[in-house]
């Protein structure tokens, strides 16, 4: 109990709870094994085939979960996904994931990823294939207009206007598409590479009877 005083009384408050509701999943897995050689050199393959992004390099195959080297990543990859749309979206429609584009980020020292996010599609992925355990990590946005703002003293989930997380090689992130994610300047001497991807789903949502059936094939 805590003691606060009213009117020249002092009256005892019961603790306060606060409870989260609404929360912004962010789902973090691992792969199990390691990268195989032949999954390894067309990752560096790809590096020499690459596009300018915002900050840094991608690979200008933009599919590239559905190339040969990755045919089992992207069976393990989707295994993700799938408990994901389980355990979050958790939907009684008949609703399948699947896997839309991919391609591979290469982040050099005092290089960065801009903030985004992805249009068209509903949660979106990054695979770690090469990351600095203590420097690299991964920074989302709450971009939620706030009426007032005032100067924060102590930050926390729900005053925090951006979280980050440190990643490993190995590491899985799944998350809605529409949350903002950004990479700061790239710190040490590895080159950071990271697979991403965007997921949409098959089927039919909604209802027939309350008129919100929608039929995606």
């Amino acid at each position: 109990m805590k003691e606060t005083k009213i009117s020249g009384t002092i009256r005892k408050m019961k603790e306060a709870r606060i409870i989260g509701v609404f929360p912004t999943p962010v789902y973090i897995s691992q792969l199990n094994r390691k990268l195989t050689s032949l999954e390894l050199k067309f990752v560096e393959k790809n590096k020499k085939n690459f596009t300018k992004n915002a900050g840094n390099t991608t690979s200008a195959n933009n599919y590239i979960l559905n190339e040969k080297p990755f045919k089992k990543l992207k069976k393990e990859l989707e295994l993700r996904v799938n408990d994901y749309f389980q355990k979050i979206i958790s939907s009684k429609n008949n609703i399948t994931p699947f896997i839309t584009q991919s391609w591979i980020n290469y982040t050099e020292k005092d290089q960065y990823h801009h903030k985004h996010c992805h249009s068209n599609s509903i949660i979106s992925g990054v695979f770690y294939i090469n990351c600095h355990k203590t420097l690299d990590k991964i920074t989302f946005f709450n971009e939620t207009y706030k009426i007032i703002k005032p100067e924060v003293k102590n930050w926390n989930l729900f005053n925090s206007e951006s979280w980050w997380f440190p990643v490993t090689t190995g590491d899985i992130f799944l998350f809605p598409s529409s949350l903002s994610h950004a990479v700061e300047t790239k710190q040490g001497e590895n080159t950071r590479i990271s697979l991403s991807f965007n997921v949409f789903i098959k089927g039919t949502v909604g209802s027939n009877h309350d008129l919100t059936e929608l039929i995606l094939d």
